[in-house]
């Protein structure tokens, strides 16, 4: 059942206590991020703001009285020019608001406004735990299973997988590109 008074708007420096909070308990308890040691609130804008300085969504999701619910944003995928139409999606949300429609608000934005800015491809890279949510989440948004990539990663004593999944957008491979993707700045023009 969807949170009431849900809204989905673009991420600001303001928010990144809440994102560092969110993210750091996922970093210290869970095993979706695999990073070992979570980084702090100013950490956090930095990253946010190298990725909103590419022209690329980073977006935040309110509940009730602004209570803050979870974030996503899609960053490239790789540095190479050739990637520059691809993107990669992460999305993390509150423990306390999962399975209320917030990711799927999120991603749904998140997958529009890529569209929206030429984005042709978008990435998926999740951890492979039974009953994912995550995987699920994606599936129900038109995201298909590429691969997995088995014991890639080692985080809480167990060896973890990684599931690639992918998504088309807009016009997919079905015609070239119309105008540059954003993101572009950081190619440099390198092949």
């Amino acid at each position: 059942m969807p949170l009431e008074g849900l809204i989905v708007r673009d991420a600001t420096p303001s928010d990144a206590g809440a994102i560092a909070r969110i993210y750091g308990r996922e970093v210290e308890d869970g095993v979706a991020s695999f990073e070992e040691v979570a980084p702090s609130e100013t950490e956090m804008a930095a990253r946010m703001a190298k990725i909103t300085a590419l022209g690329l969504p980073y977006l935040a999701a309110e509940g009730k009285a602004g209570r803050f619910l979870g974030y996503s944003y899609a960053a490239p995928y790789h540095a190479r020019a050739a990637y520059r139409f691809t993107v990669e999606n992460t999305i993390y949300i509150d423990a306390d608001a999962r399975g209320q429609g917030v990711g799927k608000a999120l991603l749904g934005e998140l997958i529009a406004r890529c569209e929206a800015a030429g984005c042709r491809q978008m990435m998926a890279l999740i951890t492979g735990v039974a009953g994912s949510a995550s995987v699920a989440l994606h599936e129900k948004m038109g995201f298909r299973t590429m691969g997995v990539a088995e014991a890639v990663g080692f985080k809480r004593g167990q060896w973890r997988d990684v599931v690639y999944m992918q998504r088309v957008l807009g016009a997919g491979s079905a015609a070239p590109p119309d105008r540059s993707a954003p993101g572009q700045a950081i190619f440099g023009g390198q092949a």
